[in-house]
């Protein structure tokens, strides 16, 4: 009978979990395990489009041809372009926000958590208007006679980076806050009672004590960036191309899909690798720097 029990109390939990698992297989595993099959199958539009045979075909053009190879650097330095940004702006303003006071603390927390209840199309197209040739910022900064002529903002990856850092930067700060949550204020006040400057404080105490969230805030963002579609596509324009529109216009333009799930897969895989190796390398730097 206490055996029958305790076989019970080990079970549940994965009982428990089933419906989890039963939505992450439905949702996620198998149309991944779909897109990664139909990579391997190759295009004829003389024969009927799909065809259900095995090839690395797919594969083969993205990796040699040196077109996909312009779109996947792009990708990459946009990705880390964005991240680097967002690490500068969103950890000080974390730090910020954990010092201030209420009521100020909810004001500023809700203008950061604003932003995510919009739509990241229409956050994008606020910025078309704002960068546009035409737009609020070129107008004004004319009409004040510090530019001739407008700055091209719109269709440059200037502009689709200045719009990825305001709609990805609340993950960096959210993901950073929670980290400071668990930094004891009396440690800052002892170190510096000891002697040590606020930047030294800051170097010392608090930053390896974020850390943790700065490394999964900026992960958050390569990933969102890396992936990122509505803001490439609208203010990037059909010139700026990123590996998501990229598979999107082989979808739906020459409607070449095996090609175009070849790169998603191809994104998935460097996403996890560069991920991977970027958690790897932070937790053995600063192990040695903070020993």
């Amino acid at each position: 009978m206490a055996q029958a029990r305790e076989n019970n109390i080990e079970i549940r939990p994965y009982l428990l979990s089933t419906p989890a698992m039963a939505l992450y297989v439905g949702m996620f595993l198998i149309p991944l395990i779909m897109t990664l099959m139909l990579s391997f199958y190759s295009y004829d539009m003389t024969k009927g489009g799909i065809i259900e045979e095995f090839t690395l075909a797919n594969y083969t053009e993205v990796v040699t041809d040196s077109y996909f190879h312009g779109i996947f650097l792009r990708t990459l330095s946009m990705s880390v372009l964005v991240t680097v940004f967002c690490v500068l702006l969103g950890t000080p303003e974390a730090y910020i926000l954990h010092r201030m006071s209420s009521p100020w603390k909810s004001i500023c927390m809700l203008a950061i958590l604003g932003p995510l209840l919009v739509s990241v199309v229409v956050r994008t197209l606020g910025w078309a208007i704002l960068i546009g040739s035409k737009g609020v910022i070129n107008q004004s900064l004319m009409a004040i006679g510090l530019i001739d002529q407008p700055i091209k903002l719109m269709f440059t990856t200037t502009g689709v980076v200045i719009a990825l850092v305001h709609v990805l930067i609340p993950f960096m700060v959210l993901s950073v806050w929670a980290s400071l949550q668990k930094l004891d204020p009396q440690v800052e006040s002892a170190g510096q009672s000891l002697g040590a400057s606020p930047f030294t404080v800051l170097r010392r105490i608090v930053i390896p004590e974020i850390m943790p969230g700065i490394l999964s805030g900026s992960v958050i963002v390569f990933a969102l960036t890396a992936s990122a579609f509505a803001t490439p596509s609208i203010l990037g324009g059909r010139r700026l191309k990123v590996v998501a529109t990229t598979a999107y216009d082989e979808y739906l333009g020459s409607l070449n899909w095996p090609l175009g799930a070849a790169i998603a897969v191809l994104l998935l895989i460097a996403n996890i690798i560069i991920i991977m190796s970027y958690n790897k390398f932070i937790e053995r730097k600063y192990a040695q720097a903070f020993k």
